[in-house]
């Protein structure tokens, strides 16, 4: 997989400004970037990036102070609290104890087409409501959680579930900011969603984009989004782990290759990743599933 330059947010907090210590980092390139942070406590500032910036508060109990594109603010985080952080604009902060949290940055060059198409070109990243301190989002710390739990099964966000996940955080924010996206009506028309599952069976080992089945469909790729999901009942990076589990459970049955090689062809990076994933959706390894489906007696008796 050709991973893409990190956002200018993330470079940032890579290079270990101000104490940061990124625990863990995750990247499909140009999309989003995932990042843990410890923060020491103290003051910091920083240049203005072109990214949209949004904040978890993982364990809470901080006075947090500072301006973050919307005016001053003082704050008592509290876990789970959300902030975001304006692009182009240099923030300041000041916090008295060790802050654990995560972040996101959004590239506003790569969203900002798509959040114009599904709010019909009347959307601003500045005229976000959300600058101005902590905030709550069920919605948005629910598809967080998701976003995390899968990259860890993943090692990295592919580019489909990284767009998915934005295009949901990103209309939550809207929402939140009282410019909520046009609604979506309806499904994907027969030939739209033919041509899009074939896509996906066909790339099955690259990193496909949410773009691409977009264009495939001819629809915006926020409205492509829902839409894809009314008409096959799961989002489309849900339907993409389906075919790749089912055209890795053919492979272990039917031929004798490498589990490793099976992985590469069905689009993961290593054979840890495709047993991750395998145990979530099978409840067993890809090993003991080639076993049991060439010695089912056996393997019943050995279970």
């Amino acid at each position: 997989m050709t991973m893409l330059p990190l956002s200018a947010s993330a470079q940032w907090y890579r290079q270990g400004h101000c104490g940061y210590n990124v625990r863990s980092m995750k990247s499909p390139g140009s999309v989003l970037d995932l990042l843990e942070i410890e923060r020491p406590p103290g003051s910091m500032s920083r240049a203005a990036t072109p990214d949209l910036l949004l904040c978890q508060d993982l364990q809470g109990g901080a006075y947090v102070s500072g301006n973050w594109g919307g005016g001053r603010f003082n704050t008592t985080s509290e876990k789970g609290a959300l902030y975001l952080a304006a692009p182009n604009f240099a923030p300041v902060s000041t916090v008295d104890t060790t802050h654990h949290i995560r972040t996101i940055a959004f590239p506003v060059a790569h969203w900002q087409k798509i959040v114009d198409e599904a709010a019909g070109g009347e959307f601003s990243f500045e005229s976000l409501q959300l600058y101005g301190g902590s905030f709550h989002s069920l919605a948005i710390r629910t598809a967080l959680r998701n976003l995390w739990r899968l990259s860890d099964d993943e090692g990295a966000p592919s580019r489909l579930l990284a767009q998915a996940a934005g295009c949901e955080i990103l209309a939550e924010l809207c929402r939140l900011s009282g410019t909520p996206f046009k609604p979506v009506k309806g499904g994907l028309a027969p030939w739209a969603e033919r041509r899009c599952t074939e896509l996906m069976r066909a790339r099955l080992s690259e990193d496909i984009s949410l773009d691409e089945l977009a264009a495939e469909a001819q629809l915006s790729t926020f409205h492509f989004a829902r839409m894809f999901k009314q008409s096959v009942g799961v989002p489309p990076r849900v339907y993409l782990t389906r075919l790749r589990l089912e055209r890795a459970c053919e492979l272990l049955e039917m031929t004798d290759r490498p589990v490793t090689d099976i992985a590469y062809e069905v689009g993961y990076s290593s054979n840890q990743v495709l047993a991750r994933v395998f145990l979530r959706h099978q409840q067993t390894t890809p090993s003991d599933y080639r076993r049991a489906m060439r010695d089912p007696v056996n393997s019943a008796v050995r279970h």
